[in-house]
């Protein structure tokens, strides 16, 4: 058995040929639709990057207790378990945040890894003196990037390309082998969009504005003109990704690997690009632009492909699917479900779908209705729970640990107890409680008011957060406080 795991980050559901986009070329992906299962209803759950590598690693919920963080002495890794099991696994990435303080246990779970470097201002290379940095139009002029971005050409040279490079030398190497595990995780089309000039030139289009290849994390500002140059400039990305895509298709259809080989292709969430009027994520509510993703998969055992699946499934599920495939037993904690079924004859796994960030909105999905809860006004009380007490880039401040309790244990944490720290929220509460009809409205535009449906999607919320041994508090910071203890 082998199994290959195509990553994207970022990667925009909308801008797909599959999924009905009609001016972004995507070939590939298309190509990609006609060999396997495309499902049209997949949702994040932890938001954002590592959260969400938690997610895939551990097969259950996390954004709950804690936000962006390593993985923790309690949790279980699919890869390492798939290790522990004889299962060769390895892991080629750009994503830059495995480098990092809150990131830093996931790369060494594998087999083993290899990484090229230079995304986002990723700190690689080295430039003392004075360089000239041109003012990005939000105001990202990040003297990094500007000293990366030069060893990143030409497209040879690019992060994204080498990441390819290498996921192709380890199938040539290992094509005839048995028993692997492969993945090839590239940080594009995150911003910024920084693609070889081919790409960009598939969308020609007048503009002499200020360099914007990377949006802020805030409303839309710009001019339309702007916000149509940044989409173009996301679109190349997203082009170059599609390409890239289509050597691994190449590379499955020269060593006949559809026979053997389950492929998945997937991202960690999608992008505003203006949609709302925001741009990004983290800031706004979690649209459908970011939370509903693309999902691709081809499992050799049932053959189905080139057509389309509706049952609800998430992040959760990969670490249980991949288990499943090398014959390997899940671990109880893992709340996400294997999916060979639901591949096969599109079986449904889970009745409503839970997501959001630590210390932000709640959100529940049935597939048909959104329901976006937020905390209260004060949105507390909030806390941490972790014993790996890291932010993205650094180590909590001592401020920020002095007031550290130690909690009793949750059931996943398997015995141990955890640090609880006490956290401010940070999302912004205006927008109040939604409710969305994807049937009826699919572009979120308008909320209803529906009581009886809020009641059946709050009880869905309510559940979820009952099965994810969700601390005390986070019930009370949504108003649930009578439900925690039903």
């Amino acid at each position: 058995m082998k199994a290959i795991l195509v990553m994207f980050d970022s990667l925009n559901r909308r801008m797909l040929e599959p999924y009905g986009c009609d001016w972004v070329r995507t070939p590939n992906f298309s190509r990609l639709a006609e060999r396997t299962v495309t499902f049209d209803n997949c949702y994040v759950g932890s938001m954002p990057c590592m959260p969400a590598r938690r997610e895939i690693h551990t097969g259950r919920y996390n954004f709950l207790h804690c936000g962006w963080g390593p993985l923790e002495p309690f949790d279980d890794s699919m890869p390492e378990m798939l290790h522990q099991h004889g299962v060769y696994t390895h892991l080629v990435s750009d994503h830059y945040h495995y480098w990092e303080d809150g990131g830093a246990t996931y790369h060494t779970r594998y087999s083993s890894w290899e990484f090229p470097r230079g995304q986002e201002g990723d700190p690689w290379k080295g430039v003392v003196g004075d360089i000239p940095v041109p003012e990005n139009i939000n105001g990202k002029g990040r003297r990094q990037d500007w000293v990366n971005r030069p060893y990143m050409e030409p497209e040879a040279r690019h992060p994204q390309t080498q990441t390819f490079d290498l996921g192709e030398e380890f199938l040539r190497a290992n094509h005839a082998e048995d028993n692997w595990f492969l993945t090839i995780e590239t940080f594009d089309p995150h911003e910024p969009y920084f693609s070889p000039q081919r790409f960009k030139d598939l969308y020609p289009h007048e503009y002499d504005g200020p360099i914007f290849d990377w949006p802020g994390y805030r409303r839309v500002t710009e001019t339309p003109e702007q916000v149509r140059h940044c989409r173009f400039e996301s679109a190349a990305l997203h082009s170059m990704c599609d390409y890239s895509l289509g050597r691994v298709l190449d590379l499955m259809d020269e060593y006949d690997l559809w026979e053997d080989t389950l492929l998945i292709v997937n991202t960690d969430h999608g992008f505003l690009l203006g949609e709302h009027g925001w741009w990004a994520k983290n800031i706004p509510p979690l649209y459908d632009e970011v939370a509903h993703t693309p999902f691709f998969v081809w499992d050799p055992r049932c053959g189905a492909r080139g057509e389309r699946r509706q049952a609800l499934v998430q992040t959760i599920d990969l670490a249980p699917t991949l288990l499943e495939y090398f014959g390997v037993e899940r671990a109880p904690d893992m709340q996400g479900h294997p999916l060979r079924e639901t591949i096969s004859s599109d079986t449904p796994v889970r009745e409503a779908a839970l997501y959001g960030y630590h210390g932000g909105y709640v959100n529940c999905t049935d597939g048909r209705y959104v329901y976006m809860r937020p905390p209260s006004e004060e949105n507390q009380p909030l806390a941490a729970y972790t014993l790996m007490p890291t932010h993205m880039r650094g180590r909590y401040a001592r401020e920020e640990m002095s007031g550290a309790t130690l909690a009793a244990p949750f059931a996943f944490t398997k015995g141990m107890p955890t640090l609880r720290i006490e956290r401010p929220g940070y999302r912004p509460l205006e927008h109040g409680k939604m409710l969305f009809d994807l049937a009826a409205d699919p572009e979120q535009e308008h909320p209803i008011t529906d009581a009886e449906i809020e009641e059946r999607m709050t009880a869905h919320l309510t559940r979820l957060l009952r099965e994810n041994d969700a601390p005390p508090e986070q019930f009370a910071r949504m108003g649930l406080a009578a439900e925690a203890v039903v």
